[in-house]
């Protein structure tokens, strides 16, 4: 996800006319361009989304929510998994940016959490990120070391603590 260097808040309350749903098989191709097409993994970044996909069988496979708008543009989305609890992918478009999207999806995360009874979940995030993350009540837990040559740089660690479980 893509978070300029200077965090800005977006406005409370979800955006008009957007909504979250699940991710459905016909939207892979959808979510794979809105990856690939980030801004936030150009550069340096660019060759840890080169190439990727986001399949029909990992929508199906894993807790995949996007949020859209009333014309069913996906605007963002995530992915959600359970076992171990972590944020395998969080990504909002880039023209979207700035519109309370990314809260918005990191409000329905942490629901989501709740309802299948989760206490914590994990993200390792793209470093430019960590203020988004930290910004939705992420804590910094800790550093993921550089693994090439798939990931050339350490990542930040943190944690979502989910309440009322």
């Amino acid at each position: 996800m893509r978070v300029s260097r200077a965090y800005r808040r977006a406005p409370a309350g979800p955006p008009e006319g957007v909504r979250i749903r699940r991710a459905v098989a016909r939207d892979a191709k959808r979510l794979t361009r809105l990856v690939t097409a980030s801004r936030a993994y150009e550069g340096p970044y660019a060759p840890m989304v080169a190439g990727y996909r986001v399949g029909p069988d990992y929508i199906e496979a894993h807790r995949v929510f996007a949020a859209v708008d009333p014309d069913e543009r996906v605007l963002g989305f995530y992915a959600l998994l359970l076992a171990p609890p972590e944020i395998d992918l969080m990504f909002v478009a880039d023209e979207a940016q700035g519109r309370g999207i990314g809260r918005l999806l990191a409000g329905h995360l942490r629901d989501e959490a709740r309802r299948a009874g989760l206490t914590r979940v994990r993200v390792v995030a793209h470093p430019p990120s960590e203020g988004f993350y930290r910004g939705v009540g992420a804590e910094r837990t800790g550093t993921v070391p550089a693994d090439p040559p798939a990931v050339m740089w350490d990542r930040p660690e943190l944690t979502f603590t989910i309440d009322g479980v």
